[in-house]
C-alpha cells in the first residue's frame, strides 16, 4: 500500500521549489518570513489554487501557491474567487 504522498519526493521537492521562489502569500499578498517555525501561524506553506477536496492536484505546480500557514486554514477549502477567501472570519454576532 502507497504511503502519504505529502511525504513523497515529489511532494517536498514541489515544496522545496515553490519555496525557493521567494512569492509573497497569495491569498493576502504580504510577504512570508521563511525563516519562521513551521508551527508558526505566519510561517510559510503550500496552498493549492484548486482545493484538493475539490478535484485539485496535489503535483501539478500549476496548482501550487506560496501561503501563510493562517491564510491557508482560514480559507479552507474554498475556490480562489470566492469573497471570504483570505478575509478574516467574524467570530461574533456583535455589531
Amino acid at each position: 500500500m502507497p504511503g502519504n504522498p505529502r511525504n513523497g519526493r515529489r511532494y517536498r521537492r514541489l515544496c522545496t521549489t515553490v519555496r525557493a521562489l521567494g512569492d509573497p502569500c497569495w491569498i493576502c499578498g504580504h510577504h512570508i518570513d521563511r525563516t519562521l517555525d513551521p508551527r508558526d501561524p505566519w510561517s510559510w506553506t503550500l496552498d493549492h489554487a484548486v482545493p484538493l477536496s475539490r478535484g485539485g492536484s496535489l503535483l501539478d505546480p500549476a496548482n501550487a501557491r506560496s501561503a501563510h500557514r493562517r491564510c491557508n486554514s482560514a480559507r479552507g477549502n474554498r475556490a480562489a474567487g470566492t469573497p471570504t477567501a483570505g478575509a478574516p472570519q467574524r467570530r461574533s454576532r456583535r455589531w
